[in-house]
């Protein structure tokens, strides 16, 4: 039997091609906001995070109501670092629409998602978004895409799919790109005409996957998944069945359906329908919601394993507790497992220290989300360097490597390929894209990329773009040379002035502008030697009765380099830190003092001379 009056579609696609402005579309086209009702743009985004990097962490989602048949729409990430959000949601779905830029064409992430998508044997359409750029290439992103099924393995059915020309931003759709309608009716009647309505058996014993968990402050944990067969009612008692396949009863208290984008309180719901659940207190992320009297477990779901791991630490600075609310090692503990209930692709270890875990990710960005997120929440922490996770394969160690894709001016075509050939990378491809652009293509160990996209963006002079994702382990590629310079510390804790940096920017750059408060063993700056230079930024200049030609003079400080939480990350060396407060980011080494730094070192050299 089919639920003929549904259909469940995701919206895929490299970051930034348009995603959530294209949902954005679809709910004012389908009528649901009124003609008057003031609407925020990415109204999808709704977390403040998503909202200022211009990104979707989170999958959402929401319905919009077509001809009488219910179009149930997942906004997905399009970073790769969020692949266990994109994996959860497909298994929600029959469908995709992928979209691409109608100039960029296909990107890493686009091959990330296209792919989960045909293993999952979805039907895609493909809508070539953007249309209205002035250097958009439609005929040509659309052979690219064909290229990319093939290359992906989809069959003959997945190749037959429709392409939708559409510029979201100001509501154009159309069935060529010269031909477009100030209305989305093309897409909404393709999404009708070519996604599948569930198949499904509403009399069967009942069986959804847990593919999304929210909380609510008024009701607690909320469930969201999928109907796979059998209908759910309000305060039903149903199995809960663990991932480890044990059986836990539990009793759901309401049932709620999508409806643009609020949450529609019903009595029951049948197979095909995505619902949100409350009352399980205890479920989780691929965990199945079954029959009371007949619980048949679903397939859990298998999510890439993390590539990227640092160590989460309680802050032990000297300005440790002075502006954060949870500084302790049980509020970090507590903090670090909660997050792991919804954040699939996360990983937590206790480490031989109480005040130290070990949390593994899926890239820098997956990393830097969460402790940007805790921060916000008033955390204190401090993070050790990102460090890529190596496996053994056939007796032989193996690391990450990641597909990268580089748009840069041709001028600096042979500096980038130069800055990728120390870093192992392998050019894969070469194209031009327009006459003063090149798009080149890489395999580069995923520790390559740490600290790389500051130089690529300078070498570029801001003007190259980057994007890249997991590719795979291959053999180790041999040592990769770190950081050439040292940094300049703090000699000993004060606040910093304008005369201490302006004698520090003789010996480097720094980091930080006059009135910093600094401490001993913390990093001001970065040296001009390869070498650790010690400063004193908070020195101040003598009082004296003599008056010289020039004492009135101010003196000029060169612009500080300050760093956001990504570009700290990067930087740090194996013998530093980052600690992260609610209004602070400071870099520091790992020992504050100079002479216990000195015995890391002597023990360090001992060691690589053995």
């Amino acid at each position: 039997m089919k639920s003929m009056n549904i259909r469940n579609i995701a919206i895929i696609a490299h970051v930034d091609h348009g995603k959530t402005t294209l949902v954005d579309a679809m709910l004012r086209q389908s009528g649901t906001f009124r003609a008057n009702q003031n609407v925020v743009e990415r109204v999808m985004d709704s977390n403040d995070l998503e909202r200022e990097r211009g990104i979707t962490i989170l999958s959402k989602n929401t319905a919009v109501n077509w001809l009488d048949t219910k179009i149930n729409i997942v906004d997905t990430p399009g970073h790769a670092d969020f692949g266990g959000e994109v994996e959860r949601v497909l298994k929600m779905v029959d469908g995709v629409l992928l979209i691409v830029d109608s100039f960029e064409g296909p990107m890493p992430q686009t091959r990330f998602v296209l792919r989960k998508a045909l293993e999952l044997k979805l039907v895609p359409i493909v809508v070539i978004n953007k249309i209205d750029r002035p250097d958009a290439r439609p005929a040509e992103v659309v052979d690219e895409v064909l290229d990319l099924f093939i290359e992906l393995g989809a069959d003959d059915e997945q190749l037959d799919f429709p392409v939708i020309y559409a510029s979201a931003r100001d509501g154009l759709a159309g069935m060529e790109p010269d031909q477009l309608t100030h209305s989305f009716e093309p897409l909404f009647k393709v999404v009708l005409e070519h996604i599948p309505a569930p198949s499904v058996d509403v009399e069967a014993p009942l069986q959804l996957l847990v593919t999304t968990l929210d909380y609510d402050d008024y009701v607690g944990k909320i469930v969201i998944g999928r109907i796979v067969r059998g209908k759910v009612r309000q305060g039903e008692s149903i199995t809960l069945i663990k991932r480890d396949g044990s059986f836990e009863r539990a009793k759901i208290g309401k049932v709620y359906t999508y409806e643009g984008l609020k949450r529609i309180d019903v009595p029951e719901a049948e197979a095909g329908e995505i619902v949100a659940l409350t009352g399980l207190t205890t479920a989780n992320i691929g965990e199945t919601v079954a029959d009371a009297s007949n619980p048949e477990a679903l397939p859990v779901i298998e999510v890439d394993e993390p590539t990227l791991t640092m160590n989460f630490i309680v802050n032990n600075s000297p300005f440790a507790g002075l502006e954060g609310e949870f500084v302790t090692s049980r509020k970090l503990r507590e903090r670090l497992y909660k997050e792991i209930e919804t954040n699939v692709s996360l990983r937590v270890e206790e480490t031989d220290s109480a005040d130290s875990f070990k949390v593994s990710g899926r890239g820098e960005l997956h990393l830097s989300i969460l402790i940007e997120n805790m921060r916000r929440e008033g955390y204190e922490l401090q993070v050790s360097k990102p460090e890529v996770i190596y496996k053994t394969v056939d007796g032989e160690k193996c690391e990450p490597i990641e597909y990268l894709i580089c748009d840069i001016p041709e001028t600096s075509m042979g500096t980038v390929i130069e800055l990728l050939g120390k870093r192992k990378a392998e050019m894969v491809n070469m194209t031009h894209i327009s006459q003063t652009q090149m798009r080149v293509e890489f395999k580069v160990p995923a520790r390559g990329l740490i600290g790389f996209r500051g130089d690529f963006l300078t070498e570029t002079r801001g003007e190259g773009i980057m994007s890249h994702v997991f590719h795979g382990y291959e053999p180790f590629k041999g040592e990769i040379p770190g950081r050439s310079r040292g940094v300049l510390i703090a000699f000993e804790t004060g606040e910093a002035t304008t005369y201490g940096l302006h004698s520090a920017q003789e010996r480097g750059i720094t980091f930080i502008e006059p009135g910093t408060k600094v401490y001993e063993g913390m990093i001001v700056g970065e040296s001009n030697r390869e070498q650790d230079i010690e400063v004193n930024v908070a020195r101040k200049k003598h009082v004296t009765n003599m008056r010289s030609s020039n004492a009135e003079e101010a003196l000029r400080l060169e612009k500080a380099k300050i760093f956001t939480l990504e570009q700290a990350l990067e930087y740090i060396d194996d013998d530093e830190l980052v600690e992260i407060t609610p209004k602070s980011i400071r870099l520091r080494k790992k020992y504050l003092d100079k002479n216990a730094r000195v015995r890391y070192a002597k023990s360090l050299a001992s060691n690589s001379a053995k």
